[in-house]
This record gives structure tokens, C-alpha cells and sequence, in this order.
């Protein structure tokens, strides 16, 4: 119904204002840009505010509380899961991740929170859920999810606190006083954080979808058949290698994608180079070096891009 609205405005602005044909390159880009920025927006107010709503039940004190208590491979799968609802770039969910390790939760715990947080949040599962469909998005947070909860076992089997900064253990948080809330401040909560995250990620959104509207239409079709289709064995650590320096969160890079894999790129490429732009940057490196020692930082964005890798060698060979 909503693509046929859209269809039959570009026609209009073409055919009787524009003298343009409604099938042309500029019109074709036109037509996503439309149809994409709306769904986008009503998927992101609905989902963010429900998703909201829920966190509203379970504070970051509360969380961590919970996280020390239970057995260490629970917490991995509980701090990934965490990840979910908490719409944080990789940049902005250090200062929680730091936050963790003050409290005493396990080193690997943290870590599967610090890879979910960016990678696998609401904004993504909008985002792959307006423009891919429901079934791509489980793919993509279901693999998100391995991804985080494998990497943070795996740190946290190798015993590396002495890997962590000193001083982030002589911090102690104090005691938070955990609030009872009325439905009235849940909904005003989930009100606001609906104003406060559209707010952080529409330029990103605008800009994301104008880029991969622009290449829909005018980009040849068989641009990337030939360099990062299913056949090419090196596509996916160079779309990893590419995604690392390219930092930006979900709601910039996946309109992009959608179009990449419209002109050829395989879907586990496309995964791949997601995960590495969201969940490895060169910023999140340097704020991350300020309490992880060199060694530690290496060794994580090394074993989370081997997983980024090899999720996406999978898929490219199942699917």
C-alpha cells in the first residue's frame, strides 16, 4: 500500500512536473529515499519506545547487581542480551562497560555487553527489519549474539584482569538508590528516550538512506557481483578490514548495505562488514586503551573480528 503511494508520487513529480521518465536513475533513487526514510522512522518511534518501556524494569544498577550473582557463562549470554536494549554506539557503551568492571563483574561478562551493546541494539533491529525483513534481522542479531557471547568467553576463560589498568580497580561506584516507578514514569520514560535516540540517529538515517538511494539508482547492477559476491574468498576480511576504519552505527550503514547486496555483494559478506563498522572502530579503541592495556585491546578486536570472519564465511556458504 505504502510502496504503491510512493510509486504513483515519483510518477507524478516525473512524469507531470519534472519531464523526467518515473524509470530513471534519479527516480528510482528518489523512490527508495521516500519509501525507506518513513518506514524507517515509524518502525524506530514504535519499536524504541515498547523496547524503552521494558528497559525501564531493569536500571544498569539493578543489572549489575544481577550480573555478579549468577554463574560466569550465564552472564556472558545475560550481557549480550543486555546488549539488545541498550542503544549505544561502541563509543558510548564504554563508560557502562567500565562501569561493569568497577562493580566486580567478570572481565569475559563485560566484554560480551562491550561487542553486543553497538552491534546488536533496537536501532539495528529496526533498521534490518524495515528494509531486509524479519527473517534477515533474526539472522543478523541471532549471529550478533553468538558473536558477543563467544568472544566474551572465550576473554574470560583466559583470566586477563592483569591486562585491565590498575587504577579502574581502586574505583568503587557507590550504592544506587533503585527508584519504584509509576506506569505514568515509565511511559514518560519511554517517551523521552524515544525524543532522545531519533534525535541522535535521524541525520545518520537521512544521510544513510540518501547514500544507498543515490546508489540504487545509478550504481551498475553487477558493480559488486564480481568482487564480493558468495565466489570471491577474500571479500570478507577485506569488507571487514574496509568496515573498521568506517565508524558509524546502524542506522548509517545499513541502508547502505541493502543496496550493496542489491548490486551483489553476498549476504555474509554484508553481515560481516556490518558487525565491523558497528562493533569495531578506531574510537572505540582509543577510549578503550584508556582502561585496557595494549595487549588486551589487541587481542580483542582480533578475536572479535576472526568471529565477525568466520560468521561470515558461514553464511556465505549455507545461504
Amino acid at each position: 500500500m505504502w510502496q504503491e503511494t510512493v510509486d504513483r508520487l515519483v510518477d507524478w513529480i516525473f512524469s507531470a512536473k519534472g519531464g523526467q521518465s518515473p524509470d530513471s536513475a534519479l527516480a528510482l533513487a528518489l523512490n527508495f529515499f521516500i519509501y525507506d526514510t518513513v518506514k524507517i522512522f515509524i518502525l524506530l518511534i514504535v519499536i524504541i519506545f515498547a523496547i524503552s518501556l521494558l528497559r525501564s524494569f531493569f536500571p544498569p544498577e539493578r543489572t549489575k547487581g544481577f550480573l555478579e550473582k549468577v554463574p560466569e557463562f550465564v552472564g556472558n549470554i545475560l550481557a549480550a542480551l543486555l546488549g539488545i536494549v541498550t542503544p549505544f554506539c561502541s563509543c558510548s557503551a564504554v563508560p557502562l562497560f567500565i562501569g561493569f568492571i568497577e562493580a566486580g563483574v567478570p572481565l569475559g561478562v563485560t566484554f560480551s555487553f562491550l561487542v553486543s551493546a553497538p552491534m546488536v541494539n533496537e536501532v539495528a533491529l529496526v533498521m534490518l527489519w524495515g528494509l531486509f525483513g524479519w527473517k534477515i534481522a533474526l539472522l543478523y542479531i541471532g549471529s550478533g549474539l553468538v558473536v558477543a557471547i563467544v568472544s566474551g568467553a572465550i576473554i574470560g576463560r583466559l583470566h586477563l584482569e592483569k591486562w585491565v589498568e590498575e587504577y579502574v580497580y581502586r574505583i568503587h561506584s557507590g550504592e544506587a538508590v533503585l527508584e519504584t516507578l509509576t506506569w505514568k514514569d515509565r511511559l514518560k520514560y519511554a517517551s523521552a528516550a524515544v525524543g532522545e535516540i531519533v534525535g541522535k540517529v535521524w541525520a545518520y538515517v537521512i544521510v544513510g538512506i540518501a547514500i544507498g538511494g543515490f546508489m540504487h539508482g545509478y550504481a551498475p547492477a553487477d558493480l559488486l557481483a564480481r568482487y564480493a559476491g558468495p565466489a570471491v574468498w577474500y571479500a570478507v576480511p577485506v569488507a571487514v578490514l574496509i568496515g573498521v576504519p568506517l565508524y558509524s552505527n546502524a542506522a548509517g550503514v545499513i541502508p547502505i548495505v541493502k543496496v550493496l547486496m542489491e548490486k551483489g555483494m553476498a549476504l555474509g559478506t554484508s553481515l560481516a562488514f556490518m558487525m565491523a563498522v558497528t562493533a569495531l572502530s578506531l574510537p572505540e579503541a582509543v577510549i578503550l586503551r584508556k582502561v585496557l592495556k595494549p595487549r588486551l585491546l589487541a587481542l580483542y578486536f582480533g578475536i572479535v573480528a576472526i568471529g565477525i570472519m568466520l560468521t561470515g564465511y558461514l553464511f556465505n556458504a549455507v545461504l
